[in-house]
């Protein structure tokens, strides 16, 4: 009996030693996988091309990890971590998230926005304008992510887009930009953007002076870097990077814009159903001077005079009404500004592309919009996408030969092209642009005939009626300009004063309500649609008020004088003056040289 209890008792104690051994022998192992917290703070995955490395806890960056002499040893883990660990696998499950990043990229989230930027701030005593005609101090001070209010209309707020839309490069050009404003367009496409629907950012620097001002955001995810070794301007830079895209969707951006919510998806819808649509945001304002982000009217529709200068148009009183079932339907718009718009790729390659003749900037957009709708395709304005824009009053950067002339020879070639006979009118407006060589033109209007495009005429008639074209009665016509200012309206009607306002055909940011139109006709009136400068009294000093027109009446007959530059009633032999503009309104006045009688018109159709 003693003799089994001893047996039991040694199988007993072989039994302990083989569990403690177990134990033992398990901790051991583990202790070679997992280092202790005093070696190293944390642990993190780095991806390389094979393996999955523990590092040390000052290794932060993805594609920046190097091993050391101390840590030559590395453990392939793949999936057998340790599930009980917590730590160790939220630690993983961060680095998924950044193991699809090639190496060198980073999340925007993570560029270092205050090394990029501050690398190039404005010293104490420089002029914040200097650089780029807005105050680089205040942008300078805003985070890259800045928030903006959302100036969608409400019912945007509930729309829901398709979810197989195609995906886009954005292509946004630019030659010295402003760094900050360059780094919040790039961040503010990421952040605003479904990932998906963005394919690739391609950066097109134009020559800047310092090429870092691209090449460092080429680290950060999606955004590609092309540099130009010269200056070639917006056009062809364009479309390098058009050419350079690799989605079906092109998407076109100014290099100091801030994109709103949800703003791409509209767009993309858009031309998903239809790729002859050329289609662009609504352009909210960025203020020059503090950056404020405000919201622009709905009611705006992209146009021009006969200066060929862009402006916005405001819709007309019908427009307005068969829109407020549908605020959010597409603005079918006879002209884009030109720097914001979405367009299939295969279709801006078949119709011509950009004009590469067209030098740095200006008259592009008129070109792409007569050549869109003249040959076949359409212009919307999608109230749902919205997109800010810094509007500045000049442009920061040098124009070879001087601003005016290239914007004149680019806007001779639309015109030469596009414009038909109609193109007289634009020479009317601007005379000095017939001295300016415009360069040969026979490819593009080869590529006319080969789309079997539509005259300007057909343009006008359906796309833009509200244009008025002058007519055979006509001897002047358009803005009467003194200076800066232009008659004006002032909003009355039959038997209300006339007064001056700043001219609405600035361009820019300009709003056009055509308060500013007038004829002098064959038969000497000066008109506003069916209302006439009248001259209530022949005596100097008398008020001038609008009053409709009858043929005979002696009041309404007005003459240019001294080649053009004045308007002198027929009747009185007194001047238009504008000296009481401010007090009363227009008057006329016994005729001098004095600068409140002189008096431009857009457009003079006899010498």
């Amino acid at each position: 009996m003693r003799r089994k209890s001893r047996i039991l008792l040694c199988f007993a104690v072989l039994w302990v030693l083989g569990i403690a051994y177990y134990f033992y022998s398990g901790t051991t192992l583990n202790r070679k996988y997992f280092l202790s917290d005093s070696a190293y703070k944390k642990v993190i995955v780095c991806h390389t091309t094979h393996t999955h490395l523990l590092v040390p806890s000052d290794c932060t960056e993805v594609g920046r990890c190097t091993s050391s002499p101390s840590f030559s040893s590395h453990l392939d883990f793949e999936d057998d971590w340790d599930a009980g660990t917590q730590a160790q696998g939220d630690a993983e499950g961060k680095s998924q998230g950044l193991e699809t990043l090639p190496p060198g990229k980073v999340r925007w989230q993570d560029f270092d926005q205050d090394l990029y930027v501050g690398a190039t701030v404005v010293r104490p005593g420089q002029d914040p304008y200097a650089r780029n005609k807005f105050n680089q101090v205040e942008s300078d001070k805003l985070r890259m992510d800045r928030g903006v209010p959302d100036t969608r209309h409400d019912h945007c707020r509930h729309k829901q887009w398709k979810k197989d839309l195609p995906a886009s490069s954005v292509v946004i050009t630019f030659h010295n930009e402003a760094r900050s404003a360059l780094l919040r367009t790039v961040v503010s496409v990421l952040k605003k953007s479904p990932p998906h629907l963005i394919k690739e950012i391609i950066l097109v620097d134009d020559y800047s002076d310092n090429p870092e001002d691209g090449a460092l955001l080429g680290k950060i995810e999606k955004v590609r870097v092309l540099r130009n070794d010269r200056r070639e301007g917006l056009m062809r830079s364009r479309v390098r990077g058009a050419d350079a895209a690799t989605a079906g969707v092109l998407t076109f951006l100014d290099s100091h814009c801030e994109c709103n919510e949800h703003w791409l998806e509209p767009l993309l819808e858009r031309v998903a159903e239809d790729k002859t649509r050329v289609v662009s945001p609504i352009i909210d304002v960025i203020n020059m001077d503090n950056f404020q982000y405000v919201g622009a009217s709905a009611d705006l529709k992209g146009g021009f005079d006969w200066n060929l200068v862009f402006k916005w148009d405001y819709m007309t009183l019908d427009q307005r009404r068969a829109r407020q079932g549908n605020p959010t339907a597409p603005i079918k718009t006879p002209m884009i500004a030109g720097g914001l718009f979405v367009m299939d790729k295969n279709y801006f390659e078949e119709l011509g592309k950009y004009d590469m003749m067209m030098d740095v900037w200006g008259g592009e957009n008129l070109e792409i919009s007569f050549r869109v709708w003249q040959c076949g395709g359409s212009l919307e304005i999608i109230p749902c996408s919205r997109v800010g824009h810094v509007f500045r009053k000049q442009h920061p950067y040098t124009f070879p030969g001087g601003s005016g002339t290239v914007f004149a020879r680019n806007t001779r070639r639309a015109a030469e092209v596009w414009m038909d006979e109609f193109k007289n009118f634009y020479y009317a407006a601007v005379p000095s642009a017939r001295n300016v060589p415009y360069g040969n033109i026979q490819s593009r209007l080869e590529m006319k005939k080969r789309l079997a495009c539509k005259p300007f005429k057909w343009y006008l008639e359906n796309v833009y009626p509200e244009l008025r074209v002058p007519d055979h009665q006509d001897i002047a016509f358009g803005a009467l300009q003194q200076g800066s200012n232009c008659l004006d309206t002032l909003g009355h009607f039959a038997d209300g004063v006339v007064g001056v306002y700043e001219c609405h055909n600035a361009g820019g940011n300009q709003v056009s309500i055509r308060a500013q139109e007038w004829a002098l006709t064959k038969d000497k009136s000066v008109k506003h649609m069916d209302l006439c400068l009248t001259v209530v009294d022949r005596t100097a000093g008398s008020q001038i008020k609008l009053q409709g027109c009858r043929e005979n009446d002696s009041r309404q007959k007005w003459e240019q004088i001294e080649s053009n530059s004045k308007l002198r009633h027929v009747g009185s032999n007194l001047c238009l003056d504008s000296r009481g503009a401010r007090t009363g309104g227009l008057t006329v006045e016994v005729c001098s040289p004095s600068l409140t009688q002189q008096w431009k018109f857009t457009l003079n159709l006899q010498p």
